[in-house]
């Protein structure tokens, strides 16, 4: 197998993936001939070869430029941590001074992580790297491989499935869902929702496609029940703040409930039916594993937030 490997490799001239880098940015074979300081036969040339040993055509000329082909997207990237390490390598470790840095750094994270992860972040940084500043981007988990590949974001926390081979991904803590209401308006639900006491009150709904229903109805159908919602909103914090002034429930993860619990005085409680266990993780961009700067974040907010803990002492019921 070694040799297969050795042989295969002897084939390919690994300058033509710094061709292949630089088209992908380009879209171009005049530009990517002047930022290689090549003339435009030797990168035609390149493509050629490159097209021979991946079996593909890679790039497809139209009006607009050199439209990459499926293939040569993922190679590229693939190959870019690959040129990053190498030229990190050439360069020699650069260095990160918290203390005396004054990096932005770019996080992609729902509104609920954001309420429920960034003030601790913050403290952290406020006593210990003063000149750091982060900016927050409103990135949902489908969103999220998409912007860290575009550099719009450098590092992201969610629910992701099982990132790509370009991305890494760090488990940082669980959480279930569970229900607040305001004990003001509700009296005697416990610190699990009987099911008769879910019923018997409208429902305040998170929706990110504007509808009326959600996983919730789904359980309480597979039991027999239905609940009453009268209110939909893409925003958790809507609801939350809602029921300060009428008796409701709304549905909310664990680690952001405990947020407006603690705010606003109301009470978390377990759902009175099984809800699955989810994770939240960190992603981010395989390339990036030796940006010194991002290794001290990604260290301090993988200490902070596994920290965080259910918003009740109250095991969740899992399937």
């Amino acid at each position: 197998m070694k040799d297969i490997i050795e042989n295969d490799l002897r084939r390919m001239d690994l300058n033509l993936l710094l061709v292949l880098h630089v088209l992908l940015d380009e879209r171009n074979v005049t530009r990517t001939a002047e930022r290689l300081y090549l003339g435009q036969p030797a990168i035609s040339g390149a493509l050629a070869r490159l097209r021979a040993a991946f079996s593909d055509p890679l790039f497809v000329r139209t009006p607009k430029g050199m439209q990459p082909t499926p293939r040569a997207e993922a190679l590229g990237r693939q190959i870019e941590p690959f040129l990053r390490l190498l030229h990190a390598e050439l360069r020699g470790a650069p260095s990160f001074d918290p203390a005396a840095s004054e990096r932005v750094f770019h996080l992609g994270m729902s509104d609920a992580l954001e309420a429920a992860l960034m003030p601790a972040l913050l403290r952290h940084v406020r006593d210990h790297a003063p000149g750091v500043r982060i900016v927050a981007h409103q990135a949902d988990s489908d969103r999220v491989p998409a912007l860290l590949d575009s550099g719009e974001i450098e590092l992201a926390a969610g629910v992701f499935e099982a990132p790509m081979s370009w991305h890494r991904q760090q488990h940082l803590f669980d959480w279930h869902f569970v229900c607040l209401y305001d004990p003001a308006h509700i009296e005697a639900a416990g610190d699990r929702v009987p099911l008769e006491t879910y019923l018997a009150y409208p429902h305040l709904l998170t929706s990110f496609n504007a509808e009326l229903a959600g996983f919730v109805d789904e359980r309480l159908e597979a039991l027999g029940h239905k609940r009453r919602v009268v209110f939909s909103s893409r925003n958790f914090s809507t609801s939350a703040v809602m029921l300060k002034s009428m008796a409701a429930f709304t549905t909310l993860p664990s680690f952001y409930a405990r947020v407006w619990g603690e705010a606003l005085g109301l009470m978390v409680a377990e759902l009175p039916f099984e809800v699955p266990v989810s994770s939240v993780s960190m992603m981010w961009n395989a390339a990036d594993d030796l940006d010194p700067g991002l290794s001290w974040l990604r260290s301090v907010a993988a200490d902070l937030w596994e920290k965080m803990v259910p918003a009740t002492g109250i095991e969740p019921v899992t399937p």
